[in-house]
């Protein structure tokens, strides 16, 4: 049996439902065209499936779709450079983003990192909105440079950095001098005593 091939306007009411979270009608349309053809459902903003599900926090919907629809889907940019979690930090789903990011083909906390056409990822979209269960879960479970793990970058003076003299006064008047900066070459005098 030959799956129909979905018109325009059925790939509208598929993109309804899933914004609306009627999963009865999801199943209706996978029964009568198949679920390769979600990844080919995008409104005129350039959302998908998972965008409409994700940002309205049906989960009983996500966890349908999740295994039908293809892996690069959940990284899949709208219009606005968003992807399904961008959307899901803007309205607060911590379930549906911690299913959007565990699902086990997919690509897991790199989504983290994507950031739309506002420079903004969706931890920073989270912290936009006031959403601190989301941002600090975010922060949990995304890829940290080796930098940010507690392995500290080695501190050189700039190239050309200059001496700079300090004095400092006391409490009873008494100034010290010093000079911070970088070591002076070897002088004449210092050479003559190492002779």
């Amino acid at each position: 049996m030959s799956l129909a091939v979905p018109l325009p306007e059925d790939f509208e009411e598929l993109l309804l439902s899933c914004r609306y979270g009627d999963l009865e009608d999801i199943h209706q349309f996978v029964d009568r065209f198949g679920p390769d053809v979600f990844a080919s459902a995008r409104d005129d903003a350039g959302n998908t499936v998972l965008h409409m599900v994700a940002g309205n926090g049906h989960t009983d919907a996500l966890d349908y779709l999740l295994p039908l629809v293809p892996p690069s889907l959940l990284a899949a940019r709208n219009n606005a450079g968003s992807t399904a979690l961008h959307w899901a930090a803007l309205n607060s789903h911590l379930s549906v983003a911690q299913k959007l990011v565990h699902r086990p083909d997919g690509p897991g906390v790199d989504l983290i990192d994507i950031k739309n056409e506002a420079g903004r990822s969706p931890l920073a979209e989270a912290e936009m909105v006031g959403w601190h269960e989301g941002a600090k879960w975010f922060v949990e479970v995304m890829n940290l440079d080796d930098g940010a793990k507690g392995e500290e970058e080695e501190l050189r003076p700039a190239e050309g950095a200059e001496s700079i003299e300090v004095e400092i006064q006391d409490a009873e008047g008494q100034v010290a001098k010093m000079t911070l900066g970088p070591k002076p070459p070897n002088g004449p005098g210092e050479s003559e005593k190492t002779k």
